[in-house]
């Protein structure tokens, strides 16, 4: 996919799985349970051991339709990394203009962590595809609606605060896709290997993604 359309496949999907685990065993094991759930893109944060080299082996053994990508990039340098180890997408915690121009030359979609309005403009103007708000715990849907007035077309995604019930709200209040970790990432049932919880959660996610489509 070219970088248009991995960023059609990421709102079509509209949800992003933040993965970050550090028991690298059970980690294909996961993505497999989510995508069968229908949650088709998959961040693998810089926090997780050997995450480029995971990036590197999963990019392309996974299905055509599943779409790994980095998350927790903070500078250039580990930008063009993952992006050399097959990333088809790149996110921040954090505004740096120097990774949205890398991507923008390497034709690779980019999702820098904002906060304040100044930040979200300076980004989307810089060439942000969508802008992550971060922590958006601390914000709520009602935040969007407000950046939404000023800035009715910058596409913005929650991640912190996102779960499978409250989906919606985020959806209804202007947001394009949404990431989310632990909520969706049922750590006890990782930890028990009951893969089949993670399906229905992916599932029930995605069908409250599109439910406030409509």
């Amino acid at each position: 996919m070219n970088r248009k359309e991995v960023l059609s496949h990421i709102m079509s999907n509209g949800v992003v799985a933040v993965i970050r685990m550090k028991d690298t065993q059970r980690l294909l094991k996961v993505i497999q349970a989510v995508g069968a759930g229908g949650v088709k893109s998959i961040e693998i944060t810089m926090t997780v051991p050997g995450a480029i080299d995971i990036i590197r082996q999963l990019a392309p053994s996974v299905p055509g339709d599943v779409l790994i990508g980095a998350g927790t990039v903070v500078d250039r340098e580990t930008a063009n990394k993952v992006i050399d180890a097959g990333a088809k997408f790149v996110v921040g915690p954090i505004l740096n203009l120097e990774i949205i121009r890398l991507c923008g030359e390497r034709n690779t979609v980019v999702m820098p962590g904002c906060f304040s309005p100044t930040e979200i403009y300076t980004a989307w103007i810089a060439g942000a595809d969508i802008v992550k708000v971060f922590p958006a715990t601390s914000l709520g849907p009602k935040y969007f609606k407000d950046i939404r007035g000023p800035f009715p077309d910058i596409r913005l995604m929650p991640t912190g605060g996102v779960t499978i019930d409250n989906v919606g709200e985020w959806i209804a209040a202007g947001a394009v896709a949404v990431g989310i970790g632990s909520d969706l990432l049922d750590k006890k049932a990782i930890d028990e290997e009951r893969y089949e919880v993670l399906t229905e959660r992916a599932k029930r996610m995605v069908e409250n993604f599109k439910k406030a489509l409509k």
